[in-house]
């Protein structure tokens, strides 16, 4: 009676909290909650790796419900009914051969798949859409739009890429396009920073290089999918104001990116408004809307006043 009671209770339990759970959730709570707390990928490489997470921590907890499982069965199936001692099992060779081979097989698996995806986001294409040298100093970040897009110098006749900075009112904003093939260029001017935009699922140390090498090892592609505004930080610790190194990434359309390299090459390579007035010439907004400039304003008078530009 006691073990019919108690396998009834199980039942009862499993079907009550399966009920529970499908009441619970729509389609879109049970998607959020396989994102096990990471943002929606806007990029075709960040929705790739949240796969990948997400598939792994399934594949985990799959695992733990078997092993836990196991160990609540061996408690109940063999907990202590008189003084007899059991009957003792070793040297089970089926048994160890089950559970060293089906690791081996998650393992392997997993392993797969992670480098599958990790060569994905390292893969570099002979000809980017777009590229964009990302160079970080204290404690600012500076954007250069390169390939055939500048203004033509009076002094040598090349042309200058066309670049963003931060100041002390601004916070610097990248604009890319969506759908195309845009490649960063990482240098840092000073110490180690990290180039890190939480909705990308992926971020990547900027180093000062010296040479050819390692500057290969500071580049890599992304496919914007969605567009919108989204925070980026710096994620490594760089000193005094680190946590203040922040800047905007805004994914727009082919035609309105296009119209913002116009914009921001008529608005002049001195023009410290220049960026703002170039979001503004093409319908954006012209200040970042997912962070803000901090104070520079002290009010001690011993303390050295810095700018958000590293000067």
């Amino acid at each position: 009676m006691r073990r019919n009671w108690l396998r009834g209770g199980k039942v009862a339990l499993l079907v009550g909290s399966l009920a529970l759970v499908l009441a619970g959730c729509s389609v879109q709570d049970a998607e959020k909650k396989l994102r096990f707390g990471f943002p929606t990928g806007v990029t075709r490489q960040a929705t790739r790796m949240r796969v990948l997470w997400t598939w792994t921590g399934v594949t985990a907890l799959a695992v733990g419900i078997v092993v836990w499982g196991l160990i609540f069965w061996c408690v109940i199936r063999y907990r202590k009914k008189s003084d007899e001692l059991p009957r003792q099992t070793k040297y089970n060779l089926p048994v160890e051969i089950v559970y060293s081979i089906i690791p081996f097989l998650f393992i392997a698996g997993l392993f797969y798949r992670t480098v599958v995806v990790e060569n994905d986001v390292n893969k570099l294409t002979p000809n980017p859409d777009v590229t964009v040298q990302v160079d970080a100093f204290k404690w600012n970040w500076q954007f250069q739009y390169l390939d055939d897009h500048g203004t033509a110098t009076t002094y040598t006749g090349t042309k200058t890429p066309l670049s963003t900075v931060g100041s002390d009112d601004e916070i610097p904003v990248l604009v890319i396009p969506v759908g195309e093939n845009v490649r960063f260029v990482e240098h840092s001017e000073d110490v180690i920073h990290s180039f890190w935009v939480p909705e990308f699922i992926f971020k990547r140390d900027v180093i000062p290089y010296g040479t050819q090498s390692t500057a290969r090892d500071n580049q890599f592609e992304i496919t914007p999918t969605t567009e919108g505004s989204y925070v980026g930080r710096c994620a490594e610790l760089c000193g005094t104001y680190h946590s203040q190194m922040n800047f905007e990434v805004r994914i727009v359309s082919k035609d309105t990116f296009q119209k913002y390299l116009t914009a921001l090459d008529a608005a002049g390579k001195d023009n410290p408004t220049r960026q703002s007035q170039a979001l503004s010439a093409v319908g954006l907004a012209p200040y970042a809307t997912t962070t803000h400039p901090f104070d520079t304003n002290r009010a001690s008078g011993t303390e050295v006043k810095p700018s958000a530009s590293g000067s």
